[in-house]
């Protein structure tokens, strides 16, 4: 990164932008530090979780264009909650408008067959049930005791979600030696076995290794031939599953869900199967444009598996939020902020 910093550009092309919307990390410091004449930027998903996010962007391509950090955050997000916000919200569309072109998908690939979305409630089972509010209940519990001091309590809010989630897809990602079947995996294996039945192959994405491992010790089983990646997988030999994959080989690829979101070119699959939600559907959406992009002939199924009566259920609602951040932007309607600490505890309660 230092001996690229060095140069004196000419053209500077970073694509999959999204990847430096974080300002604290080394990727966005490199990426600031390089020297060009002009910059350009593509991404998907210029806006994943909150306006900081866009801010970091600009920072690259247009430095200045948006002030300070602190600036952008005293006009346009600090005031989100209050009564000005949709002027402000306004002005902000009007500054960033000239240095944006957006094409969305139906207007560059008309040509793409149709695409089905499902969001299948999963009914967990009693004992399921009875670990999750035991999970959720202990959590309230020691959370509503601890200290709020140098903002811990927001990472332990994050920490408690995250088991509550894992939770939700398996008994054994909670308690190790849980003998109790996951009704996430009853589902799942009924849908896969119609659709090869039917001769269909499926990409399935989770956020969790370990998530992954349980099914595909579960394909292993039941003689399903399948395809892995996780962020492990060394670059050549991702290139040599998909490759594979597309030529046939494998019914099934599992893909870890910020592994395999971009870059992917996977149209051998026409059903796409999304084991948990994440807290922003964009990345679900990219990972799913794996299998529905240029190339695919058939329609696309997208199957998205929803634990009912809990966490999950909650994190879809958010999606409602979350849903087309940047056209919400673009188009004037309401901005989601990033939530709160407070709003995350609502969620478990």
């Amino acid at each position: 990164a230092t001996m690229l910093a060095g140069v004196s550009w000419q053209t500077i092309v970073l694509d999959e932008a999204q990847f430096i919307k974080n300002m604290t990390t080394k990727r966005s410091q490199a990426a600031m530090n390089l020297q060009g004449q002009f910059k350009l930027i593509t991404t998907g998903t210029p806006l994943e979780n909150h306006l900081g996010e866009l801010w970091n962007l600009f920072r690259f391509i247009n430095p200045g264009l948006l002030g300070s950090w602190k600036q952008f955050n005293e006009r346009f997000i600090a005031p989100l909650e209050s009564e000005q916000h949709k002027i402000l919200h306004q002005q902000l569309k009007r500054l960033i408008q000239p240095f944006i072109l957006r094409r969305t998908k139906t207007q560059v690939l008309s040509e793409l067959p149709p695409r089905t979305e499902t969001v299948l409630s999963v009914e967990l089972s009693a004992e399921e049930m009875a670990l999750y509010e035991a999970l959720r209940r202990d959590s309230l519990e020691k959370l509503s005791e601890s200290d709020d001091s140098g903002g811990q309590k927001h990472l332990q809010v994050l920490a408690a979600l995250m088991k509550l989630r894992r939770c939700c897809c398996h008994p054994s990602l909670i308690l190790d030696d849980s003998s109790l079947n996951g009704s996430k995996l009853q589902v799942f294996q009924d849908i896969l076995e119609e659709l090869l039945d039917n001769r269909h192959k499926a990409l399935v994405f989770s956020q969790f290794v370990d998530h992954l491992q349980i099914v595909k010790a579960h394909l292993q089983q039941h003689n399903i031939s399948y395809q892995y990646l996780d962020g492990s997988t060394p670059k050549k030999e991702r290139q040599r599953r998909v490759k594979a994959f597309q030529s046939g080989e494998g019914d099934v690829f599992l893909i870890s869900l910020k592994a395999g979101g971009t870059g992917l070119n996977l149209t051998a699959a026409d059903y796409v199967i999304h084991l948990d939600p994440w807290w922003n559907p964009a990345v679900e959406d990219q990972a799913t444009d794996r299998a529905y992009r240029i190339g695919q002939q058939r329609p696309v199924t997208v199957y998205r598996l929803v634990a009912k009566d809990t966490i999950e259920e909650k994190i879809v609602q958010l999606h409602h939020r979350k849903r087309d951040l940047a056209d919400s932007l673009l188009s004037g309607t309401d901005v989601s902020a990033k939530l709160s600490t407070t709003e995350l505890l609502d969620l478990m309660k």
